[in-house]
Order: structure tokens, then sequence, then C-alpha cells
């Protein structure tokens, strides 16, 4: 089969497609016909193996690969189809049409890919392409985990730094679904499609600090791993709640003193991608509540552009890479 492989870390260039041998599902796995992959900030922090939050860097080289990557096909998130199942599985059938999270196994950038049966996966929504399907994923079980966790009321004020990206742009539009008032913190140039997800206000953080506005907010969801820890605490209401999709060392160790000294609290729980976050989400948008956002769809032989398009941030939505040759708008 034909996979977007590396093997050694570096710039998008060390991407390339090539055959590989097609994966063989064992009994509790079923074997999956990729259509679409979303290229992710997290498959070029891999690629290249440079993170914005550096106190995991040792650990992972040590678990993925020390000098070169063990496993050489990226790719999280998908949209495909059920090609063939093991003689044990019962919840999935050749044919079903799905989508979902390939989790710590990655290799979605491959035409094929084996799961077993218990992975994050669900029927794919009928109103979506695999192209779409494919973005939905990683923004969207990230921000239903983090809007759960906020506990978030009809009437409270939300805020959400890093609006424009993918786990933000989600977090908005189930924000807004929850009746809440959405305050959008990102670059300029992503004010109007963040005004079109629903956003009632929007902060350019290059002309200011949200911090510095002198409004207060019930919920604070926060996806800059730089941000100012200490003010985005005092810019919360009594009994907010701050969330850290992205957190350094110390805001880990601040936030237990958060929460046990003051009359706030404050969250760093990563998302545990569940089958049935996913169903939820797929209830989401078959309602109409949330839009999938696909800002640009790739060959596989434009692997590397697909990368750098996510290193720009530029992007409005997600960057998808097309497997197979079947998502690519005429």
């Amino acid at each position: 089969m034909r996979a977007i492989t590396y093997s050694k870390y570096g710039p998008p260039e060390v991407l390339g497609v090539r055959e590989v041998d097609q994966p063989e599902p064992k009994d509790d796995e079923v074997l999956i016909r990729v259509h679409a992959a979303e290229a992710t900030k997290a498959d070029c922090e891999m690629r290249s193996f440079k993170f914005a939050v550096k106190w995991f860097w040792l650990p992972l080289r040590l678990a993925v690969g020390v000098f070169r990557p063990r496993r050489q096909v990226l790719g999280g998130y998908f949209s495909g189809e059920v090609e063939s199942v093991g003689r044990s599985v019962t919840r999935l059938s050749v044919g079903d049409r799905i989508f979902g999270s390939a989790g710590i196994r990655m290799g979605a950038y491959g035409e094929y890919l084996v799961l077993p049966q218990c992975a994050c996966v669900a029927d794919k929504p009928d109103n979506l392409s695999h192209a779409e399907a494919a973005a939905v994923p990683l923004g969207g079980l990230n921000a239903v985990h983090f809007m759960r966790r906020a506990g978030i009321q009809p009437g409270e004020s939300v805020l959400i730094n890093g609006a424009g990206g993918s786990i933000g742009a989600h977090a908005v539009q189930i924000a807004k679904s929850l009746g809440a008032e959405v305050t959008a913190v990102d670059s300029g140039i992503k004010q109007d499609f963040m005004r079109r997800l629903g956003a009632d206000h929007c902060i350019d953080y290059t002309k200011e600090k949200f911090t510095g506005s002198g409004r207060r907010y019930d919920v604070i969801f926060d996806m800059v791993p730089g941000s100012s820890y200490s003010a985005s605490i005092r810019a919360l209401n009594p009994g907010g709640r701050y969330l850290c999709g992205n957190p350094r060392l110390s805001v880990m160790l601040r936030s237990v003193l958060t929460t046990r000294f003051s009359n706030k609290t404050a969250s760093f729980a990563f998302a545990r991608e569940t089958r049935e976050e996913l169903l939820a989400l797929k209830e989401m948008i078959e309602a109409g509540k949330i839009q999938a956002i696909v800002d640009r769809v790739y060959s596989m032989e434009g692997a590397a552009e697909a990368h750098r398009r996510v290193e720009t941030e530029d992007r409005i939505g997600a960057i998808v890479i097309d497997i197979g040759g079947s998502e690519i708008p005429a």
C-alpha cells in the first residue's frame, strides 16, 4: 500500500510517499481503508520533534525513537471505510463508513489502517464528506472534553484563547450551543471566521491582551502554551474555571494550589478520546450545532506542503490529506 512516511526527524521535506506493507488485522481488529486524514500540529511536532510544551521531551523521545522514529507513518485522525474484520469483531462490519482517532498507534497517513474494535471510532455523520469528517475528531473530542469539564451554564461568559485553532474553533461552537456568551482570542485574520462560528466578541492578540481589558469571565479555556497563568486567573470571576489544553509543568503545579486555596478552579486534565464523546459529536454535527471546518485538502504527494500550512498558523480550519485521490475538490 502507499503511505506518507518519514525515516528521520526534520522539516516537512522529510515526508515522502512510498510503498509499505499493508497491515493485517488480528482477531479483535478491523482493517480500515482510509479516505482522509487530518494533518495536525501534533503530527508536525512528532515529525520535527519540536514541542511547544517541553516537559515530556525526554520520555517521549525514548518512547518513539531516540535517533529516528520507530513508527514512520503519522496520522491520528481520519475518516474511512471498514475493509475487513477479525473473526471476533462484533461492533463493526465490512462497509461501515467511520471516522475517529487512531490514538498512539497513528498510521492514518497510509491507505490502510488497523485498529482494535474498541478504538475511538463511530459511524461517519451522514452530512459530511470524508474530508470534512477527518477534520472533526481532534478538535471536536478535545473541545467536548474541556467544555464538559467547564460545566458551562446558559448565560455564562466564556473566553477561548486560541479560538482559531482546531480545538478552539470546536470549543467556540460547543460553548455557544450551551448558551454561553463567547469571547474568541486569536489573530486578526481569523476574526471573521470566529464570528461565523458564533463568537460574540473577538480579540486580536497581536493588538491587545485579553488579560488587560479589565473584563472578567466565568470560564477561560486556554490553548496557548505561553499564556500568563496568573493574569488568566485574575481575569476570572469568583467561582470561575480555568482550563488549560497545553499545560507547562509550572501550570500543572500551580493549578492544584489555585483550586485548593482560592475560590477559583484550574484544570489541565487531558482528553480521553472516548467513543461516547465521538457519538456526542456526531449528534451535534447531524443536528447542525457544529460544522466541520476545512481550510484545504492536499494530495498525499502534497503532505510536506500540508505540514508547512499547519505550521504557519495562517490556516482557517483543518488541513486534510486526501488518502486515495477521491476527496480533493475538482
